[in-house]
This record gives C-alpha cells, structure tokens and sequence, in this order.
C-alpha cells in the first residue's frame, strides 16, 4: 500500500517553490518596455534639434522652446483646438467612407476572381496617383465644399485597404467558409462573425497606411482650397515667414497621429486579437 505523506511537494523533492513576481511589477515592466524606446528616440531628437539650432543661431532653425512658446500660444488662444477639430472631423469622415467602400470592395475582389480583374487597374491608379494630384483635382471639382476634403480622404485611403483586405480574404481558411455554407449563415452573420475577426489584421494595417494618406492629402487640400484647418494654418504660417509656428502645427499633427495610433488603434488591434490568443492557449 502507498502512504501519502502531508508534507508539501517542495519539501519531499527538497526544492524550493519558484517565487512568482506579482502582476503589477510585470504590467509596470510591461508598459516601460512598449513606452521607453520611443520616449529615448524623442529625447534624443530634441537634444540633436537642440544642439543644431544653438549652433546655427538662426530663424529658419527655431530652438524647441521657441516651437513650445508658438504651441502655447496657439493652444490658449483657441485656433489650434479649433483647426485640429476641423481637420480631424474631415478625415474621420473621409477614412469612414473608404473603410466602408473598403471592406466590400475588397471582400468581393478577394472571393471573386473577376471582381478582382474588372476593379485593379482602378486600385492600382489610386496606389500610384500622388496625393498632392488628387487634392489638386478634388479643389478644381468641388471648390470650397464639404464633399472637397471627404472625397480626398476617400482617394487617398481606400486603395490602401483594398489592397490589404483582398490579401486578407485569399489567407481566410477554406474550412471557415464551409462551416458558414452548412451552418447557413447569413450575409451579416458572416461578415461580423467570420470576415471582420479574420481580417482584422489587414484591416489595421491597411487602417494605418490609410490614415497617414489622408493626413497628408488634407493638409494639401486645405492649403490649396480651403480656408480652415490645420493645412490652411500651415500655409499662413508659411507665408508669414514664421518657421516656429510651422513647426509648431507639425509638432501638433504628429500629436494627433500619436494619439491615434497609440490610444485608439493599438488599443482596438489588441481587443480584435483577443480571441487569437485566447484560442493559441
């Protein structure tokens, strides 16, 4: 007959238990790794554009407390709060209309070969046309309107994420869609339980190179046609001779894509993600 012995495992082998480190000392080291390197490469940009403009001593190449004073001015006078509103609402509805053409456009090129055919020369048009010539375009059209900068967001993200998608539905496993025939899915039901969590990273991916399109395609509208945001401000910043405030907007925008990608897309990539790791486990 065995006799178990009450003596704890750790003691009858005469090893000692390993000491787990708490969770919150793994989720601060954790966050130190995602935050420190590109906090060091921001440090290290400002003491270089420092160095560089103490020793040129010039107004072309402001020192960063001259581009801190021009943001805080802007900041408590309201225009930069008020043009970063005007811009961002253009682009978040331009990037709303090409995510949505987007995802059907590209499910369909991706399931159907002829779809495929009869729409990539148009996608590839969109790839290879420069922005600064769509925005031209889209001010000759349209004018000073609402359609003006939407439209031009539009050009500029979607073929990016059609691109991505039509990648994405060819990687979907076969089994997926089998499963989706005999269960006999509907079309909704099929895009939000099957298409949209297997395309999520193409989806994001397309997201990003899409928004950085449409940054760069509204500033160049609203510089040429329109007379608000963050574009238009640029451009008389520009004409006034003032490199500080150019700067000063610059550092803004990237404020607002920092923003963007750190607050609101990693986040949301990594709650999409979820299940991929939930399932590995």
């Amino acid at each position: 007959m065995t006799v178990l012995s009450a003596e704890p495992a750790a003691e009858r082998t005469g090893r000692t238990p390993p000491i787990r480190r708490p969770a919150k000392a793994s989720r601060v080291t954790s966050l130190l790794g995602v935050v420190a390197p590109p906090l060091a490469l921001i440090i290290l940009l400002g003491v270089g554009w420092n160095v560089m403009a103490a020793r040129m001593d010039s107004p072309l190449v402001p020192s960063l407390g001259a581009i801190a004073d021009e943001l805080v001015t802007l900041a408590q006078s309201g225009a930069l709060w008020t043009n970063l509103e005007v811009t961002l609402t253009r682009v978040l509805l331009g990037f709303a209309v090409a995510f949505l053409v987007s995802v059907v456009l590209g499910i369909a090129m991706g399931r159907n070969k002829y779809v495929q055919r009869f729409f990539e020369p148009a996608v590839l048009l969109g790839l290879v046309t420069p922005g600064l010539v769509k925005a031209l375009l889209c001010v000759i059209w349209f004018g000073i309107s609402v359609v003006n900068p939407i439209l031009a967001v539009a050009l500029a993200a979607a073929p990016a994420l059609i691109v991505n998608i039509t990648q994405g539905v060819r990687e979907v496993d076969p089994q997926l869609h089998e499963m989706a025939h005999v269960y006999r899915f509907s079309g909704w039901t099929r895009l939000r339980r099957i298409w949209l969590p297997a395309l999520a990273p193409s989806l994001f991916t397309g997201a990003r190179l899409g928004i950085a399109m449409s940054w760069k395609v509204i500033v160049l509208v609203e510089i040429f046609g329109l007379a608000s945001g963050v574009g238009y401000q640029l451009n008389l910043e520009f004409s006034n001779h003032n490199v500080a405030g150019v700067l000063a907007w610059t550092v803004a925008f990237a404020l607002v894509m920092t923003a963007i990608e750190y607050g609101i897309l990693q986040t949301l990539e990594r709650r999409a993600a979820r299940w991929r790791k939930e399932s590995s486990v």
